[in-house]
């Protein structure tokens, strides 16, 4: 059947196990966590074992991470599901390093990019960046899955999750399996989800994505990736056994006919669907990343709040029509490198201040030497002016009041007559 067609067609090669020892894979406390008693029991019943292989599944609009495990039957079937805790970041792929996105599409761990001794409890190294992020350029690095519940572009889930997930990796790489592949998603990827998000800027890039997830669909198997003409292709088998260049013509390939049979009508059954949902009210669509400009904005504020500059509370966030939107509340992150720049900023500040309080007293110094300056010279004016009046010669011919007459021997005869006639 399919499954068995992969498994004879699929050209997985075999990854050495490089950089890993017994002891980076049996470490003592968190590490050597076992999984549940109830949860072995459940996987059994599902035809699984404790060392069968796995695969991990993300979807983060539903803020999901899956476990599958291979079954007896060479199957995969869910073995748990964990709610991530917390991730930063939109929907829609990491472009840089710093932008805060958390990475979406289809990675490899091996056991060496496990830590046992991460700060964060327990992590591993998902493979940011792979074959397809190189070579279109997008760049960051030590991407996880981790504890602690604290993200900046990684997938955190609380400690007691992480310890299972852990467990499950290193219990299936001791059952011999080389590697695991993680596929992250923006959300399910079902007709209805991409209906709503048929007019986002990242739409052609999910619908690509969608191949792998429609092809892991059908099979219950991961699939088989790699990359060519800077895209990714999906169980693709090549002519003469010729390899695939990331950046290079995609060499002639074929799928296996049972796969490619089943992927052709699964997709005729897809788009009725979809076209049927795109006539329907639907939730509206999340917040998702405007490429690479928005990654731009976003990495540059992240390298400022590691300075410990003071930054917007929130990162900024670029509408589709090109609108910034940036939140008006300004802080500093509490760290080493912000307590460092509070103190160089309060200096500069004290410093600031000084300049302006000696300039305040220079100028109030200047300006009270000038009204000294224009006072004395007002009473010099002044003072000319009475002496210009007191000089000046009295003009005989102009008429001035009536002198008092003084009081003598005729005044006072004069005044007593006319006290006595009445004159």
């Amino acid at each position: 059947m399919i499954a068995n067609t992969l498994k004879a067609g699929l050209l997985v090669s075999a990854i050495a196990l490089s950089g890993c020892t017994e002891t980076a894979l049996d470490m003592s406390n968190a590490a050597s966590a076992q999984l549940p008693d109830k949860l072995v029991k459940e996987m059994n019943a599902k035809g699984m074992t404790r060392t069968s292989s796995i695969m991990a599944r993300v979807f983060k609009e539903e803020g999901k991470l899956e476990i599958w495990k291979q079954k007896s039957n060479g199957r995969y079937g869910l073995a748990a599901s964990y709610d991530i805790c917390k991730m930063s970041g939109q929907l829609g792929p990491k472009f840089i390093e710093g932008d805060r996105q958390s990475p979406e599409g289809f990675y490899s761990v091996r056991p060496g990019q496990l830590n046992p001794n991460s700060s964060y409890h327990l992590a591993f190294n998902i493979g940011y960046p792979n074959a397809y992020d190189r070579v279109n350029g997008r760049t960051g690095s030590n991407l996880m899955v981790h504890g602690e519940c604290s993200s900046s572009g990684c997938f955190s889930m609380n400690n007691k999750q992480m310890e299972q997930i852990y467990a499950f990796a290193r219990d299936a790489f001791r059952g011999g399996q080389t590697e695991f592949q993680v596929q992250s998603f923006p959300f399910r990827m079902t007709a209805a989800n991409m209906a709503r998000y048929r007019n986002d800027p990242n739409y052609d890039f999910w619908k690509m994505l969608k191949e792998g997830y429609d092809q892991f669909e059908i099979t219950r198997m991961p699939v088989k990736v790699d990359v060519c003409e800077k895209r990714y292709v999906f169980n693709r088998l090549t002519e003469d056994g010729a390899s695939f260049s990331a950046a290079g013509a995609c060499p002639a390939s074929t799928m296996p006919e049972q796969l490619a049979s089943a992927y052709s009508s699964y997709q005729s059954s897809y788009e009725a669907a979809f076209s049927s949902a795109s006539g329907k009210s639907l939730a509206p669509p999340k917040e998702t990343i405007n490429g690479l400009k928005e990654a731009k904005l976003v990495a540059d504020w992240t390298h400022q709040r590691s300075r410990g500059e003071r930054i917007s509370i929130e990162p900024p966030a670029m509408a589709h029509d090109g609108t910034v939107v940036q939140t008006s509340r300004m802080g500093r992150v509490d760290s080493p490198a912000g307590r460092k720049m509070a103190a160089i900023e309060a200096e500069q500040a004290a410093k600031r201040k000084a300049e302006d309080d000696k300039r305040r007293a220079e100028e109030q110094k200047r300006l009270a030497k000038l009204q000294a300056e224009e006072a004395k010279k007002a009473a010099e004016e002044a003072k000319a002016a009475e002496a210009v009046a007191a000089a000046a010669p009295v003009d005989e011919a102009t008429p001035t009041a009536k002198a008092e007459e003084k009081p003598g021997l005729l005044g006072g005869v004069r005044k007593r007559f006319g006290n006595i006639f009445g004159s």
